[in-house]
């Protein structure tokens, strides 16, 4: 990973060209065509509008900085839409890109939009400007909702990768899904030596112990893992769908739910936009730590730019939840797969009702506070010590 007195080489930027950048930088356009970036330009820090790929600085000494956390002595995730010189203190005048604000279109062009965006960007996945992702060997990270879905159906010769505990709700829906698209489908099969061996090595790489971040990134690891494997250096996921097309329970509830401030289904997606940062390094970080690298079509600027101007209606209809992505998905996958429920990767998978079976059996009782992380932590003390 590249430090500041690397200056200069390839490697020093993620995500997009120095060309590209520098263009943005000067007409601080904050979606310039890419699916995001970070590194250092010239002499700045930069890291895209919605954080999409990580980059970190040493705390104690802030010329210090790379892409793997694990490369600085106290490393500070850099904030999203920042440009920063090497070597800077943090300021408020350090940001340089706000994710716009469009005012809705009118339904019809604003669906038209994003089915030309997403289609376009699920074609195109090998051609991500100045990414490590270009070229190489594809597989699609698959859990059978239409996110994937759509995803997998940009490349229809890369081969599906699934993980879950027997009986899981996503090992299911993507051997359903896989049967109706007629594709190639491997199934890792979870065990609980798994989460023992991969919890620890993962809490390191993410600097994370909380259950919710673990259980999540866990089984994208884990397909990681086998997908590097069986020779594949990429992997295709569908992040970002349900932060840019309304797919969470919270944004459809709004404003009657607590758990969003705003009082609109617009207002509250551009809520859950900002957990896309911590989301993307969380995960990034985690793929990579598998010697794999991830390709987020769906979080591509043209996907992003188009998302933003979609009316409420076209987020959420009806109870129905990622209504745009489902009608650009018509025609590119079959129907049951495009109108089926999706559950949360830490639940469709099994993983965080297992990872709490392991903390119970090794005597962390539910009655305790926080009582899954405090097993996490003793995993992570057993394996410094070995």
């Amino acid at each position: 990973m590249p430090a500041a007195s690397d200056a200069g080489a390839a490697s020093d930027l993620d995500g997009a060209s120095a060309a590209t950048v520098r263009a943005a930088l000067r007409s601080a356009d904050p979606l310039p065509g890419t699916a995001g970036f970070a590194g250092r330009v010239d002499d700045r820090l930069v890291r895209d509008v919605l954080g999409r790929r990580p980059l970190f600085v040493d705390a104690d000494d802030p010329s210090a900085w790379a892409f793997d956390p694990a490369r600085l002595s106290d490393p500070t995730s850099v904030p999203p839409g920042v440009a920063r010189q090497v070597g800077d203190r943090p300021t408020d005048g350090d940001r340089v890109w706000t994710l716009p604000d469009p005012a809705p279109d009118d339904r019809e062009p604003a669906l038209a939009a994003v089915r030309e965006a997403v289609r376009a960007q699920t074609r195109a996945v090998d051609a991500d400007e100045g990414s490590a992702s270009a070229g190489g060997d594809l597989a699609v990270a698959f859990s059978g909702g239409v996110d994937s879905a759509v995803v997998a159906a940009g490349v229809p010769d890369a081969p599906c990768y699934v993980a879950g505990f027997e009986g899981c709700h996503d090992v299911a829906a993507a051997r359903e899904a896989a049967d109706a698209m007629d594709r190639d489908l491997r199934v890792v099969e979870l065990t609980h030596d798994d989460l023992r061996e991969a919890v620890p090595r993962l809490a390191s790489v993410l600097g994370r112990t909380n259950p919710m971040d673990l259980s999540i990134a866990l089984p994208l690891h884990l397909v990681a893992r086998r997908a590097a494997a069986d020779g594949f250096d990429r992997l295709a996921l569908g992040q970002g769908a349900d932060e840019l097309f309304g797919g969470y329970a919270k944004v459809a509830k709004a404003p009657e739910d607590p758990r969003v401030d705003a009082d609109t289904v617009r207002g509250a997606r551009r809520e859950v936009l900002a957990t896309i940062p911590a989301q993307a390094e969380r995960d990034v970080l985690a793929i990579r730590a598998a010697g794999v690298e991830p390709v987020t079509p769906l979080l591509h600027d043209d996907v992003v730019a188009a998302a933003l101007r979609l009316p409420g209606e076209s987020l959420v209809d009806d109870g129905v939840r990622k209504v745009a992505l489902r009608e650009a998905a018509r025609g590119l996958v079959p129907d049951s797969v495009r109108t089926a429920d999706k559950k949360a990767v830490q639940y469709g998978t099994y993983v965080s009702r297992e990872l709490d079976r392991l903390a119970r059996q090794a005597g962390f009782k539910r009655r305790m506070d926080n009582h899954v992380e405090r097993y996490v932590r003793s995993l992570c003390d057993g394996a410094a010590t070995e």
